[in-house]
């Protein structure tokens, strides 16, 4: 794939989200700083590194798999924490809401992504 994991759609929509949530989560109390924040900060930049690595590993399928699943589940642990910043009132609603259909959306690609890792070979 010309241009790398930079040009991967469910990159560049992961990276956007991750730096969403560095944002919102500025706003996060003090007390925060070593849990919440920081726990939704790194599982968000997770997803990221974790596809990169995957596609670094595509030539060899079932690693490339394993580090798209890996980043499948990072994204489902930042959903939890985005859980977490709502119910702790310290998102509304609708950035919570908005958050959750992206990710849901990360996850639609990564999963078509795991079922399909010869889509992702290099051209010999």
């Amino acid at each position: 794939m010309k241009g790398g994991f930079k040009n991967l759609k469910v990159y560049q929509l992961a990276y956007q989200l991750a730096m969403e949530i560095f944002e919102v989560s500025k706003n996060f109390p003090k007390e925060e700083t070593y849990s919440l924040t920081d726990q939704i900060r790194r599982s968000s930049r997770s997803v990221c590194s974790n596809i990169a690595e995957a596609y670094r590993k595509r030539r060899y399928p079932k690693n490339f798999t394993s580090k798209i699943c890996d980043a499948d589940g990072e994204s489902s642990e930042t959903l939890v924490w985005n859980d977490f910043a709502k119910d702790c009132k310290y998102i509304n609603f609708q950035i919570h809401q908005s958050l959750n259909i992206r990710y849901e959306e990360v996850g639609k690609m990564l999963g078509s992504m795991a079922d399909n890792p010869e889509k992702f070979r290099p051209k010999k």
